[in-house]
């Protein structure tokens, strides 16, 4: 017999979304605000010539700035106020969270609950505008360095750069949070996702003009769509499997009432990075390109364009590097987040124990010893996801957009969405029903 969420997700439909007003208010209000960040990727910034920034970015486009164009949705190839996107925001968030678990001040804030939370969030924007005006000044200094981009270059254009980059990143980031406070999903995931989804569409036109002109086969690209619907149902597979560890909670006795043993589970989710390390070592492994390239355009060269030459598109030292910096990421990122020690000690507060280990300290070392196996099967997950994709695109000239990376980002967040649907949806029957009985309590 189907349990009780079970009957309720078995009922969930596009009618039942038509019924609940709150949840379509929600879904219009953040498809809204991301066609307002769409329309911002099309603005250009003052005192550029747009025209001619694109034609000097695609005709050297790689590196690092690639992949924050396709992050930012084609927005830096347009180099528009929303060129810096809200990346700023999401490297300021991964710092705070990394120095809260390593600096014991951070650390104390971050167990006051939410009231911590809160100070640590005040924090975060505190980093982000550091941040975003680095980078904001270094992308103005860039924009001056290339020759018919700039129209007067000079003092005015790069405060009027930084300000307008700035600004971009701060509404961006508070576009976010009213997407995540008043719409549906997390709203910074949201305006990646949108930036990337945005671009599939050049993506898969690209790849069918190229099928068309012969420079690649048809059978390559049945290919690659069997190959994409394969990958995104394991990354699916993948992102909802978990190692549930069994807990017990013993009979006690809270003033005159006796409580019955219970018994839960602890989720350990094999994926516990989520997608920071593709994004991490995708970073690092494009930095040399990127430098190499502005070093080429100045004319200098140097031991970076060796390095870069090296850790090229399909390289074997590029694809060996980028394994072993998914699998590190993967680890460290793990061991930053989830805190087996912390976990063991909050069981024993509550009473809770896993059959046939001590509480406390041999608790923690199972739990410990548990995630790190698992982790090892989500670091060669995520190395799998990464690394097809990439020899495609090196071995079969396929756009960017293809990556594994890009695929991971848009099913955790599309998984991420649906759910909390589910939950609304689930909120509202349950709403429903409680009315209903107590109707039928009045009427008897």
């Amino acid at each position: 017999m189907a349990s009780a969420a079970e009957q309720l997700a078995a009922n969930i439909n596009f009618s039942a979304i038509g019924k609940s007003e709150e949840l379509k208010k929600r879904i219009w209000f953040t498809l809204g605000a991301l066609i307002i960040y769409r329309l911002g990727t099309y603005i250009p910034l003052p005192g550029i010539d747009p025209a001619a920034f694109e034609a000097s970015f695609t005709g050297k486009q790689q590196g690092v700035l690639e992949l924050f164009n396709m992050f930012a949705g084609g927005a830096v190839q347009r180099m528009a106020i929303f060129a810096l996107n809200i990346m700023p925001y999401i490297s300021a968030s991964i710092i705070i969270q990394l120095l809260s678990s390593v600096i014991p001040s951070l650390e104390s804030i971050k167990k006051e609950g939410e009231s911590g939370r809160k100070i640590l969030n005040q924090y975060t924007r505190y980093l982000t505008v550091v941040l975003a005006l680095f980078q904001a000044y270094g992308i103005a200094i860039g924009l001056e360095s290339q020759t018919g981009v700039v129209a007067e270059p000079g003092l005015f254009f790069r405060i009027s750069t930084v300000l307008t980059l700035l600004g971009g990143t701060m509404f961006l980031m508070w576009l976010g949070e009213q997407i995540t406070a008043r719409g549906i999903g997390n709203g910074s995931s949201l305006i990646i996702f949108a930036g990337i989804v945005a671009a599939f569409p050049a993506a898969i036109i690209s790849t069918l003009e190229l099928g068309r002109q012969g420079a690649i086969s048809t059978g390559l690209i049945l290919g690659v769509i069997v190959m994409a619907i394969g990958v995104v149902a394991f990354i699916v597979f993948m992102e909802r499997a978990q190692r549930r560890l069994l807990i017990t909670y013993p009979k006690r006795q809270v003033g005159n009432r006796v409580y019955e043993g219970q018994t839960s589970f602890l989720p350990l989710k094999l994926n516990t990075a989520g997608v920071i390390p593709p994004i991490f070592a995708s970073s690092l492994l494009l930095l040399p390109t990127t430098v190499a390239s502005f070093s080429q355009a100045q004319g200098g060269t140097g031991i970076l364009a060796t390095i870069a030459t090296y850790l090229g598109h399909g390289r074997p030292l590029y694809m060996l590097v980028y394994v072993a910096l998914i699998v590190f990421f993967a680890f460290f990122y793990t061991a930053i987040v989830f805190n087996p020690t912390e976990t063991a000690d909050n069981l024993k507060k509550h009473g809770g124990f896993l059959p046939g280990i001590r509480p406390g300290e041999r608790t923690a070392q199972f739990i410990d010893s548990v995630l790190m196996k698992i982790t090892v099967l989500g670091a060669g997950y995520l190395a799998i996801i990464c690394l097809l994709p990439e020899i495609l695109i090196s071995y079969a000239a396929l756009p960017f957009y293809f990556g594994g990376t890009s695929l991971l980002i848009v099913v955790s967040v599309t998984m991420d969405t649906v759910a909390q649907v589910h939950g609304h949806l689930q909120a509202q029957q349950y709403e429903g029903l409680v009315k209903k009985a107590k109707l039928r309590g009045r009427k008897r």
